[in-house]
């Protein structure tokens, strides 16, 4: 089994539940391209918010697959069958196959995390996922002497998902990391949030989570797992490689083309709260910048 990790939050500074599932519609009236969180490395607790609905909650949310409006998941994710769920993991691994959610979840060592979460528009949070370590599901598979990288791909149903009807992207939605990022012991796949099953929109019932990266990298409803021995092709890149690099590391001083990512907006702070500055590899520098030694990060970005 992965080396565990421990967390330097708390569920004090966890981003109320409204906001993470509401943030769309809490940045709306935003003129920046984005807004954003969390302060220093030992984060400070969050101004808490009365909650919404169930309904409210989770009326607003990015899946593409559903369309690009902001209330498109919530309106058409619900249709999507998540039950049963099969993750095909195969590539260089010794027991390549077709692997039952339910079984994955009977072998795993289920935890809670408590992570920042940074978006690519320069907003962020404090999310509470459960989940597991990526790595003891690529370990239970086998991994092959040979293999660098891990790619993985999101559910493609177009009759469950009209978004995919329009070339937004390359459908399906593909991602992937290097091995050594994939084995380490911050990368999760969450299972829940707060506590209950992720909801449709949010990606169920697996989706990446990679909390030293920008959120596109964090792959919704996995339904493939490849274990290669060269750099996968990842949607974001494909779509505009000047904008999306296959690293897509949370970096302050690598600005996005069309806005800064030095500064962020914490979700849950208040539409006039100041903004604050961005954390290297998004706080987590002491766990992962040894991964990246010896690179240029401006370069590969």
């Amino acid at each position: 089994m992965a080396r565990r990790w421990t967390s330097d939050l708390s569920p004090r500074d966890v981003t109320p539940e409204r906001a993470f599932l509401n943030r769309r519609q809490i940045l709306g009236g935003l003129a920046a391209a984005g807004a954003v969180t969390l302060s220093s490395p030992r984060a400070r607790a969050q101004e808490a918010l009365e909650p919404n609905s169930w309904e409210e909650i989770t009326s607003y949310n990015n899946f593409y697959e559903f369309g690009t409006g902001k209330d498109d998941p919530a309106r058409y994710a619900g249709q999507m069958a998540t039950s049963p769920w099969t993750v095909a993991i195969n590539g260089l691994v010794d027991r390549p196959g077709e692997y039952a959610f339910k079984d994955i979840m009977a072998r795993m060592e289920i935890e809670e995390r408590i992570y920042r979460f940074r978006c690519v528009e320069a907003w962020s949070m404090v999310v509470p996922w459960t989940g597991f370590e990526l790595a003891d599901l690529l370990d239970m598979a086998g991994i092959q002497e040979r293999a660098t990288h891990v790619a993985f791909e999101t559910l493609l149903r177009p009759e469950e998902m009209p978004g995919v009807a329009r070339p937004v992207l390359d459908w399906p939605y593909v991602e992937g990391l290097r091995l050594d990022e994939a084995m380490h012991p911050l990368t999760l796949m969450a299972t829940g949030i707060y506590g209950r099953d992720i909801p449709n929109q949010n990606g169920a019932p697996l989706r990446l989570v990679v909390p030293w990266k920008y959120g596109f990298k964090s792959i919704k409803s996995v339904v493939r797992i490849t274990l290669t021995d060269s750099e996968p092709p990842t949607s974001w890149n494909v779509a505009n490689s000047r904008e999306y690099g296959f690293y897509s590391n949370v970096n302050p001083d690598v600005d996005h083309p069309r806005w800064s990512q030095a500064t962020e907006r914490e979700i849950g702070g208040g539409l006039f709260s100041p903004r604050k500055p961005t954390l290297m590899f998004n706080g987590y520098e002491d766990e992962v910048a040894s991964l990246y030694e010896g690179m240029d990060l401006s370069v590969h970005f």
